[in-house]
């Protein structure tokens, strides 16, 4: 997930500004708006949606899947993939169809729309993304030489790291016109070379899946999707993509949709080759050096494979380009999250809250959750993601049937997301504490027999007795009315 949502519509304004006048004179002219994109233009919305999604986590969790899903990899990218690639698009184009994010989870009601939006804020933000981009850095440039576990390091290196990106957050307008531009191409080019470099590297047969992958790739390699928080950040993305080809002059609403969904495909075929790159990427990895589902992370199984590939020189390389990659990340991650906070929250205890002191916070904040380590972050974020996720694909399924089925069922929303809620939250608390050493192991061990709870898929269930009880509820409601 890349830094680019306060900085997307900034980047385009030069060049769509002299477009739209043109097509604003046309349409004057015909009385129409521009009716679709260009080819160069549905180019660089294409890559401009791509680099909205595609940030440094983005590079972490699919080779740990393929390094521990082995022989199994080609099922576990394609479920990786769905959720990964698929949810995040569909949600791109049901936010923009709703005209924003707001609108579309206030189907449920106002204050959940407000509640949903802020949680997802401090996920995306504070909580773990912001975070990870230190540690994931981290792991990359300063462990090889450094060895695991060296708390002081990563002290020390997350002070600077958060120090030097609360400074360039100050002025984002300069961050995208230098890294921006660049670190997309490079952590392309670097993704191809290590690509190549598992053709020719010599390494042994791929072995048997192993963990969470043994059995079920697929549904594993979906749910594992949800780390990289993308379908989270695509409720928020979707309406700048729109607003990006109103720019270019396609502002009638129907044609929007449909450039919208053309973008979303070219950003989509980007993203399923890099990921399906990266799974390859991760199973000849594990193949020379099995990877630890428990202890490794995505960042070791790179490294291992550069390590062996081109020496410490080739791991060096690799662990700058994450260094800025995920600077880069950071640094955006926390102007809009200050941005969030400032026209959110105005004032706090009745005093007058900044920009700059919004920024502050979220930089200590995200230093100190970082030095938990990469690891932790992970390991505390799945359940959250886990109780989120199911609510987001609510949102985003429900709108899609909008027009044939949710349009004449309003209260489908509130009664789906209500139970499916229910059922995820509670779900998370319990591993939640777990992971903090207070397992409810008789709630666990009564959870764990509810059918598709391996799979992680139990919300069903609630979602498909929501959706009942929504109908009935609305199918009264009204027949009350038109009494």
């Amino acid at each position: 997930m890349a830094n680019t949502v306060s900085n997307a519509p900034s980047e385009q304004t030069a060049e769509p500004r002299q477009d739209t006048a043109s097509a604003n004179s046309r349409g004057d002219a015909q009385g129409l708006s521009a009716t679709r994109l260009n080819g160069r233009h549905r180019l660089v919305v294409a890559f401009t949606f791509f680099s909205m999604f595609f940030g440094a986590g983005n590079l972490i969790f699919p080779p740990l899947m393929g390094a521990q899903a082995q022989s199994a990899a080609l099922p576990a990218t394609i479920g990786f993939i769905i959720s990964a690639v698929g949810l995040p698009i569909l949600g791109v184009l049901a936010v923009a169809s709703a005209g924003g994010f707001e609108h579309l989870a206030s189907r449920v009601s106002p204050k959940f729309a407000a509640m949903l939006a802020f949680v997802i804020i401090m996920a995306i933000g504070p909580c773990f993304a912001i975070p990870r981009t230190a540690t994931t850095s981290y792991e990359m440039a300063i462990t090889p030489f450094v060895g695991e576990n060296n708390r002081l390091a990563l002290l020390l290196y997350s002070i600077v790291f958060f120090a030097l990106s609360f400074l360039l957050s100050q002025h984002p307008e300069k961050l995208s016109k230098s890294l921006g531009r660049f670190m997309g191409p490079l952590l392309l080019v670097l993704i191809a070379v290590m690509f190549v470099s598992c053709i020719f590297i010599g390494h042994g047969a791929l072995g048997k899946p192993f963990g969470d992958y043994a059995n079920g790739s697929l549904v594993y390699g979906f749910v594992n999707g949800y780390q990289t928080m993308d379908l989270l950040a695509a409720l928020y993305f979707g309406i700048v993509i729109s607003a990006n080809i109103s720019q270019f002059g396609v502002t009638d609403t129907k044609a929007n949709r449909h450039e919208t969904g053309i973008a979303g495909a070219g950003a989509g075929i980007l993203l399923i080759l890099i990921y399906a790159a990266l799974s390859f990427i991760g199973a000849v990895s594990g193949s020379i050096k099995s990877a630890n589902g428990k202890d490794d992370t995505g960042a070791t199984v790179l490294t291992n494979l550069t390590t062996s590939a081109f020496g410490s020189i080739g791991t060096a390389f690799v662990g700058l380009i994450f260094v800025l990659a995920c600077f880069n990340v950071c640094t955006g991650l926390i102007s809009t999250c200050a941005t969030y906070f400032e026209n959110t929250f105005p004032t706090v205890f009745g005093h007058p809250v900044k920009y700059r002191a919004w920024s502050v916070f979220f930089a200590v904040f995200s230093f100190i959750v970082s030095n938990a380590g990469l690891s932790a972050i992970i390991t505390v974020s799945l359940p959250v993601l886990g109780a989120l996720y199911p609510i987001a694909i609510i949102l985003v399924l429900l709108n899609l049937v909008e027009k044939p089925f949710s349009s004449k069922f309003p209260r489908v929303y509130f009664w789906t997301v209500l139970l499916v809620a229910l059922f995820t939250i509670f779900d998370c608390i319990v591993k939640l504490l777990a992971v903090f050493g207070l397992p409810m192991t008789s709630v666990s061990r009564a959870l764990a027999t509810l059918p598709l709870y391996d799979a992680q898929l139990t919300w069903l269930i609630p979602a498909a007795a929501g959706i009942v009880i929504g109908v009935i509820d609305s199918a009264i409601r009204s027949r009350h009315q038109a009494k």
